[in-house]
């Protein structure tokens, strides 16, 4: 009888490959699909039980709020893949990435953040954070030494960075993040996914993931993880408890499944991402085509050293600006038109209308984002088929 990998150690011997096909199995008995628990609520054998359940970090035969099996096997596949001891999940990126700030911080308290990010965490940051009296410091995450130079030491409670970051795929050194003592570091790391980089191995507290994206895949789930020591998602447990954005069930079921196959549709992606970016380069109608697998990505020799493959996401600037853009968008016929990311269709979003329009336009340009800003998430059609589609675009775009 075969046995299963301790679900709370990491799984230092087995490739990612493995890890993914093994991981987040401990509930499932036998069955060789994950098992969904749609319960919200258990049955407690007497009072001492309960009781014990609600004083119990992580108890998920309790209510679901506190914890569900199914919502657990995910967690452990994501501890295993990120070679933490524990993991959390939530009901969205979003919400991973607010129960971290406000489970870690508190009026009086210092962050320090990189510029370029997804504009909804910058809104965190920026909007947000100061209605508790949390103070926050923006840095060019690319430039050396930025992220150390902006502590305070006493008062800086958190560093927080985002690699590739959301859209111009900015590359930030998780090793120089990962060395900052003090404040807990966090990366978001939702475009490298597990496969392509570990950031917990350069030395950084925690890791979170919109699992929306490449983890699920296949744009049926919505939810959000952070993984880490258990000392430090204990703690968010418990404001995790009370903030209230659970992952449901059914999406980390869905989630699970998405790991199966994680390993090999981020090395198709990668491959046919790499192609794309080639041929994009070449053709005058594409500007600044930005990709960490191009040698004329400003940070691709650091891209190399510290992620195994450069991602599904592609980012480029249509000549002509806006209406050029616009033009673009809306002649592909292959790739689709969507907000989202990591999923087996190729979609095209326009960062200054969708993803990042709540931006001013100083702080667009601050984060690289131009009127004909396109951001690409490859899926998993062939690469010839994609190759055309964005010449055909491109040249509807520039008539």
């Amino acid at each position: 009888m075969t046995t299963e990998p301790d679900a709370t150690q990491p799984s230092a011997d087995l490739h990612p490959d493995t890890v993914a096909i093994r991981s987040g199995r401990v509930g499932d008995a036998t069955s060789l699909a994950p098992v969904l628990w749609p319960t919200s609520t258990f049955v407690s054998p007497s009072v001492d039980d309960a009781r014990r359940y609600a004083t119990s970090v992580g108890a998920d035969r309790f209510y679901s709020r506190y914890g569900n099996p199914t919502v657990t096997g995910f967690e452990d596949a994501i501890a295993q893949l990120e070679g933490a001891e524990a993991a959390r999940a939530y009901g969205s990126g979003m919400g991973a990435v607010t129960g971290v700030v406000l489970g870690l911080c508190s009026a009086g308290d210092h962050i320090v953040a990189q510029r370029q990010l997804y504009a909804a965490t910058q809104l965190v940051f920026q909007a947000m954070c100061p209605r508790f009296g949390i103070d926050v410091t923006f840095v060019d995450g690319t430039e050396p030494g930025a992220f150390a130079a902006a502590v305070i030491p006493g008062k800086t409670t958190l560093v927080f960075a985002e690699t590739p970051a959301n859209p111009r795929l900015d590359v930030i050194d998780l090793d120089e993040v990962g060395a900052i003592a003090g404040p807990v570091t966090v990366v978001d790391s939702t475009f490298g996914t597990p496969v392509l980089q570990q950031p917990l191995k350069h030395g950084v507290d925690l890791v979170i993931h919109s699992a929306t994206k490449g983890i699920a895949g296949h744009n049926d789930a919505t939810l959000g993880v952070v993984a880490g020591s258990k000392e430090l998602i204990d703690w968010l447990w418990g404001f995790a408890v009370l903030q209230g954005a659970v992952a449901s069930p059914f999406d980390a079921l869905n989630a699970t499944r998405g790991i199966r196959t994680l390993p090999v549709r981020i090395a198709r992606q990668s491959a046919s991402a790499l192609a794309l970016a080639e041929a994009l380069e070449a053709n005058p109608a594409a500007a600044e085509v930005r990709y960490p697998g191009l040698a004329s990505h400003p940070q691709h020799e650091l891209a190399a050293r510290q992620m195994s493959g450069f991602g599904s996401l592609i980012a480029f600037d249509v000549a002509g600006g806006l209406d050029a853009g616009r033009r673009f968008i809306e002649s592909v016929q292959i790739a689709q038109h969507a907000t989202s990311l990591g999923g087996p269709e190729t979609l095209v979003t326009h960062p200054a209308s969708t993803t990042h329009v709540n931006l001013l336009p100083e702080e667009l340009a601050a984060s690289g984002i131009g009127p004909g800003t396109i951001r690409v998430s490859v899926g998993l059609e062939h690469q010839d088929d994609l190759i055309a589609d964005f010449t055909q675009a491109l040249a509807a775009a520039s008539a």
